[in-house]
């Protein structure tokens, strides 16, 4: 049951979470663990805050770090061209977002799209597609949410149909 439950979970959607200037290793290793546990592909762009290599890295993917479906960019650009995502594919993440993250339309494929741990998505990625931004509500009590956190609630959210 269980084998068969797993295999049949996220069959008719394909998801896709990209990390802009990474800079926290356990953050992305967290997160691609979330990544390997939903099906989704991992993309990071360049530049990272560490070695994808380093054990931090690995150990907070722990032994899965493996099997993650992985792709490293140089630039955001070299993303888009080679993944080719139409805009209604796309969602940015932000604390600023102007829609709550709950409306995110479902889409067959997606690319759920965050920035850095501490200067977010770069105000290029951000006026190219201001229209596509959405937040996770938030009290004033914290600054943001962490970044692996909010991915997983994004990721699982935008399974859900």
């Amino acid at each position: 049951m269980k084998g068969s439950y797993k295999k049949t979970l996220f069959t008719d959607q394909e998801r896709h979470v990209v990390l802009v200037a990474p800079e926290v290793h356990w953050n992305t290793g967290n997160i691609g663990r979330t990544c390997l546990g939903a099906d989704a592909t991992l993309h990071l762009i360049k530049p990272l805050g560490f070695s994808i290599d380093s054990k931090e890295v690995k150990r907070a993917g722990l032994d899965y770090w493996h099997k993650i479906k992985l792709h490293v960019w140089e630039k955001f650009e070299v993303f888009l061209k080679n993944m080719k995502p139409d805009k209604s594919e796309i969602a940015l993440f932000t604390k600023n977002g102007s829609t709550p993250f709950w409306e995110i339309p479902h889409q067959k494929r997606q690319f759920l799209i965050f920035g850095s741990e501490t200067k977010g998505l770069p105000k290029s990625i951000l006026s190219t597609y201001p229209e596509l931004t959405y937040h996770i509500p938030i009290t004033d009590e914290i600054r943001c949410l962490n970044l692996s956190t909010a991915v997983g609630i994004a990721l699982y959210e935008s399974l859900r149909s």
